[in-house]
């Protein structure tokens, strides 16, 4: 299981990126500010790929989890576990 921390820099564009390996790959998780839902969207980015998936940032709760890009990735599980305000990557 891997950890990421959730900590957007407004000032920076984009506000959020990490370096990901999912299903084996590397990616970049990014996540931007949308002012007219006034919430978060993230995306998946390769570098041979370019946009595999973006789409709205749905936090887990703690007793359920909420698979964001599910069907994108064969193995891996990606979920944002909103009250500790992190990402979680398994396996």
């Amino acid at each position: 299981m891997t950890t990421i921390p959730f900590v957007p820099q407004l000032t920076t564009s984009p506000p959020f990126q990490a370096n990901v390996t999912l299903d084996g790959a590397s990616y970049v998780l990014q996540a931007l500010w949308n002012i007219y839902r006034n919430d978060w969207y993230f995306s998946i980015v390769s570098a041979s790929e370019g946009i595999v998936f973006i789409g709205p940032l749905i936090g887990s709760p703690q007793d359920a989890n909420i698979y964001l890009a599910q069907g994108v990735f064969k193995i891996s599980k990606l979920i944002y576990d909103v009250d500790n305000q992190q990402f979680v990557i398994t396996p």
